[in-house]
């Protein structure tokens, strides 16, 4: 297998945080870090494969590093479990929470044969000023998979599946633009010391994916300017609790379920498709928190027809929260107004400069014309 050889890394994945509780995950493999600059199929497969390929490192002993607003810093220690993984779930009760939101640095430290090791890991923190938040799927919601349809679109879209780099994937129609109106202006934007952009409304991201493809898809919306956040994916196991579809929505409503107890401050809108029963899993998360959701939006290959989906709708609808149904989140400024979004602002001028330009466009290019707007 490849990469067998190397010492174990600890790689971080998105944390995020409240004003009493710091939550963050990362894992320990035996991997390089990974890279999506290939031109060859083989190479592009290669790279793909390592992603899974790699070995996890149990029972490593890892330190959580948090800088204190009082400039003292916070260790907390942990071991990783047979997968690889360790898990921090910790206490900063007085910290409260930045005016704007932002993303915060920790840093992770621990041990292998080349010495001492270390690496940053980031954390979210929603601001107090942050009313709306994002939750939102990842496959066939942001990004087109091309497995829906059964086993032959499998088949005929290998490539795109095995052996297509981040920036080279295809973006679901709408999302960029509707993404970047919902995420408002670029939040914190003169604060020298920030290594992530955050932006004004808080995203976070809940996918049935392996936890592997964590790197892979942060790649794709770095590419895309999406605004990046905290990725809820799963750790596979191949029993019917996780491949079936009530497998799938009972991990999005218990992870949504968490983030609206974090943030009880916030209302939140849920973004997914219908190709993981996403409009009936929204539905039970709404009639679970009245008055928490402030709106749905769901990209449909059809109507909803199923018994469950137009019961979904209907209960969804007697709530009284805005839904969006379609083909593409080509979503009118009307529909947006009715949640308090405008279609304006800093993100929105990366977003036109994106469709510019097209989907190949350099991200710090991107950026810079952002700033020269």
């Amino acid at each position: 297998m490849p990469f067998f050889g190397h010492p174990p890394h600890v790689f971080p994945y998105f944390g995020h945080r409240n004003d009493s509780r710091l939550t963050i995950t990362a894992r320990a493999l035996r991997a390089r870090e990974p890279s999506w600059d290939h031109q060859s199929d083989f190479a592009k497969i290669r790279a793909l494969w390592s992603q899974f390929a790699s070995k996890e490192h149990p029972r490593l002993p890892v330190s959580l590093v948090i800088g204190a607003p009082d400039g003292s810093e916070w260790r907390h220690e942990g071991v990783t479990n047979d997968e690889g993984f360790v898990r921090f779930d910790v206490e900063v009760d007085g910290w409260g929470l930045p005016a704007t939101t932002a993303w915060e640095t920790v840093r992770f430290e621990w041990q292998n044969d080349k010495g001492a090791q270390s690496a940053e890991g980031y954390v979210l923190a929603p601001g107090t000023d942050a009313n709306l938040a994002v939750i939102s799927d990842i496959d066939d919601t942001i990004i087109e998979t091309g497995i829906t349809g059964g086993i032959s679109n499998v088949a005929r879209n290998w490539r795109r599946l095995l052996a297509t780099m981040p920036s080279d994937r295809t973006q679901v129609p709408g999302a960029g633009k509707l993404y970047g109106n919902l995420a408002g202006a670029v939040a914190g934007k003169d604060d020298p010391g920030t290594r992530r952009i955050a932006t004004e409304r808080p995203f976070f991201y809940i996918s049935s994916s392996p936890w592997n493809l964590f790197h892979y898809l942060v790649a794709f919306m770095e590419s895309r300017s999406l605004p990046l956040g905290p990725i809820h994916l799963r750790d596979w196991g191949f029993d019917r609790a996780t491949l079936g579809s009530s497998g799938h929505g009972l991990h999005k409503r218990m992870a949504a379920t968490a983030l609206l107890e974090a943030y009880p401050h916030m209302r939140f809108a849920l973004i997914g498709d219908d190709t993981q029963g996403d409009l009936v899993a929204f539905s039970e998360i709404a009639m679970e928190n009245p008055g928490r959701v402030a709106a749905i939006f769901i990209r449909m290959n059809g109507e909803p027809h199923t018994p469950e989906e137009l019961a979904a709708k209907a209960h969804i609808e007697d709530a009284n929260i805005p839904l969006w149904l379609g083909d593409s989140f080509d979503v009118g400024a009307d529909f947006l107004d009715r949640i308090g979004v405008s279609p304006a602002g800093d993100t929105a001028q990366i977003v036109e400069t994106i469709e510019e330009e097209g989907p190949a466009a350099d991200p710090s290019d991107v950026a810079q014309s952002a700033q020269d707007a």
